[in-house]
């Protein structure tokens, strides 16, 4: 017997393991402890892989393939996959074994470690699913000091014809981020959430629970949003195209207090445990598009092309080039510890109790909530990146570590010291205002640097910037900010990093 092993996040009914049933082969898949414990994972992200991983499980046996589904609660689980590998295979008699490429620097390295074991032939196979191979972006900036975003973004629209007209972009601009930053006020009218119908979520959280996994987060079984098989991500797909790719550009940056969803698509689950394939989603967006050019603008649909094969491909490139000592960078050498606020929601900071609020509801924040709000204030208070790591990789259902980590420990974070971002994306109130209506209903003031009501994101803003400043001088981006800083007066800047010395010592009473 042939035994060929799939992770959890390798659920792709596309690959070409599929395409023939052999009866030599069997497909080997595991829910173990090991996957649930490195992190307190949120209970929604748990049920979401179990559900997908079984699902797919099912839809393999009714293809006619032999399969062998390790659940949680098996008698036979070790609860490793060294342990569990070893067993199965010995039970098989296996004449060979083979794995998918995995996405994770750990469990790469724990698979080469296991077929380095065996006395039977080995073998990795492509996961077929990501537009650039692991190596492609190392090779493009080949040779630069600074790697940027816009050129391989670039790159790939051309590479993939995407959004092209005769080698240059459609539109006349490659770009069109400015466009994409308007304020939701009430108005447009947005539609209710795709809500896929799951069966058995109850069953599976029942066993979840009496594996004794520790989860964080609530559930609720009429709020799940997350899709469980091929066929409910591609109508998952097509809701996002029809309801509301036409305003997803000019929202795709807003926040509100009454929306946790606004015009984003919620696709990154399924695409990132490979339901479906990122050109295959670009390419049913970009038709769709064409067929409704009369309502949709082209701005609408670059940002989401940008962000799939722009972005998502981009912190793949970036992690695979740079593990795994990328997982151990602290540039800005933060010490302090993640509130206890992250973990409930409890603080007075209303931006801040709507983002953890949202994330612990559904495992889900939009990027700017996880960039602006939550990894904002985690980068002002100098919180230390593991714990931000673990946070993020925990709380979202979409976070695997390949794109985790580079957003939050590089874009989020600043701790690679500038691979992923060339400035820290820190901001004081004033742009959380800009972009939404939390500051609308918060008990601080959102134009005060100091005082008992002003905001903690403006004294804390300024003084990361004085106590960090050695590390921007040579930052161009920085310049404007620091002098700002320098025209300050002393006495109001020792005022300032006073309160911002009292949010730091207690950042749950703010």
């Amino acid at each position: 017997m042939i035994v060929k092993f799939i992770l959890g996040d390798q659920l792709n009914l596309q690959h070409p393991w599929f395409n023939e049933i052999d009866e030599s082969v069997v497909f080997v898949m595991m829910e173990m402890r090991q996957e649930t414990d490195y992190v307190p994972h949120h209970i929604q992200k748990v049920i979401a892989f179990f559900g997908a991983m079984r699902n797919f499980n099912e839809e393999l046996i009714q293809k006619g393939h032999k399969t062998h589904y390790l659940a949680i609660d098996d008698s036979e689980n070790k609860q490793n996959l060294e342990d569990n590998l070893k067993r199965i295979v010995q039970h098989y008699s296996a004449v060979s074994f083979s794995y998918i490429e995995p996405d994770e620097y750990r469990l790469d390295h724990q698979l080469k470690n296991f077929c380095n074991t065996l006395s039977i032939p080995s073998s990795v196979e492509d996961s077929h699913h990501f537009m650039t191979t692991r190596s492609e972006l190392a090779h493009f900036f080949e040779g630069k000091k600074q790697f940027i975003l816009e050129f391989f973004y670039r790159y790939m629209r051309k590479k993939f014809n995407l959004l092209m007209h005769m080698e240059q972009p459609e539109g006349g601009q490659w770009n069109f981020d400015k466009n994409n930053r308007k304020k939701w006020k009430g108005t447009p009218r947005i539609p209710p959430p795709f809500l896929p119908s799951a069966k058995n979520l109850l069953d599976i959280k029942r066993l979840i629970e009496e594996a004794g996994v520790k989860t964080i987060g609530s559930f609720d079984e009429t709020q799940f949003y997350y899709p469980l098989s091929r066929e409910q991500a591609l109508s998952q797909l097509d809701y996002f195209c029809s309801e509301l790719l036409v305003h997803f550009g000019d929202y795709q940056d807003a926040l509100h207090t009454d929306e946790v969803n606004l015009f984003h698509s919620r696709i990154s689950f399924a695409l990132n445990v490979k339901m479906i394939h990122p050109l295959e989603v670009v390419e049913r967006v970009i038709a769709y598009y064409r067929d409704h050019h009369e309502e949709i603008e082209l701005s609408q649909v670059e940002g989401f092309v940008r962000q799939i094969i722009g972005w998502r491909e981009y912190m793949r490139g970036i992690y695979w080039k740079e593990m795994p000592d990328y997982a151990k960078k602290n540039t800005l050498q933060n010490t302090n510890s993640l509130p206890e606020f992250y973990w409930t929601g409890k603080t007075k900071m209303n931006c801040l109790h709507q983002s953890i609020k949202n994330s612990l509801d559904h495992a889900y924040a939009h990027h700017i909530q996880r960039l602006m709000i939550t990894g904002n204030f985690a980068l002002l208070a100098q919180i230390h990146p593991d714990e931000v790591d673990e946070w993020y990789l925990g709380i979202y259902a979409d976070a695997i570590q390949w794109v985790q980590i580079t957003n939050t420990r590089g874009m989020s974070q600043w701790a690679d010291g500038g691979i992923v971002a060339t400035k820290p994306y820190v901001s004081a109130a004033a742009y959380i205002h800009k972009m939404s209506n939390y500051c609308d209903s918060c008990q601080y003031d959102k134009k005060k640097r100091i005082g008992e009501d002003a905001c903690p994101f403006n004294s804390l803003y300024w003084n990361f910037l004085d106590d960090k400043k050695q590390y921007f001088e040579k930052n161009n981006r920085m310049a404007m900010m620091l002098r700002l800083l320098e025209k300050i007066q002393p006495e109001d800047l020792e005022q300032i990093k006073g309160r911002a010395a009292q949010i730091l010592n207690n950042p749950d009473d703010f």
